[in-house]
């Protein structure tokens, strides 16, 4: 049985789909799924992620799993987090592991990552801007992508962080043991993909 994971980003172009599905391909492979990987599926918006994760549930042949952005902290299970933001029903057929999250938002896990940060920006990166590394996923998603802008405005208009193009190469760069110490809901993710995706025996 596959296992297919949903992810909200990309956008609505094909190329924008691409750098999407790259950047978490990446990202994964290096957390040790190489070999092993998901179907990485670019959902664009958030509903419509949402709207082809549910989709895909009725397929018996498919494992679905959902990554969206949380919007806020979590601090209820995951499906109750969904119903109270978003209005979204819980599905009979999924279970709380099939609903995953990026705390606050995609930008708090570039957040976590100051190695990777100082890579791919240089020494034009204002660190003094980014927010703590602790409790990132307590704070507010607009205060993590506002404290990127900051942090990257004086690294040009080609270079200052923006979502995107420039966000899904970050992305890929990003070190998986870092997003482990810092974001129990990336170590969360890891688990569950673990859980579904056992290593070959050999």
């Amino acid at each position: 049985m596959s296992v297919y994971l949903y992810v909200e980003g990309g956008g609505d172009s094909q190329e924008e789909h691409i750098r999407c599905r790259e950047g978490f391909r990446k990202l994964l492979e290096k957390t040790g799924f190489s070999g092993r990987m998901p179907r990485i599926v670019a959902g664009s918006g958030r509903n419509a992620t949402f709207d082809k994760f549910k989709t895909a549930l009725r397929d018996t042949d498919k494992i679905a799993i959902l990554l969206v952005d949380s919007e806020d902290p979590v601090t209820q299970t995951p499906w109750a987090h969904l119903q109270a933001r978003d209005g979204w029903e819980h599905s009979a057929v999924a279970t709380d592991e099939q609903a995953q999250f990026m705390v606050t938002c995609m930008e708090t896990w570039v957040m976590a990552d100051r190695a990777a940060l100082r890579e791919f920006f240089g020494a034009d990166l204002n660190e003094g801007a980014l927010l703590p590394a602790n409790n990132l996923e307590q704070r507010p998603r607009h205060a993590v992508q506002d404290a990127l802008t900051q942090a990257t405005r004086l690294c040009g208009r080609d270079r200052q962080y923006q979502k995107g193009k420039r966000s899904f190469q970050v992305l890929a760069i990003l070190h998986p043991e870092t997003l482990r110490q810092h974001l129990p809901h990336f170590q969360r993710l890891v688990e569950t993909l673990n859980a579904y995706l056992p290593s070959p025996l050999f």
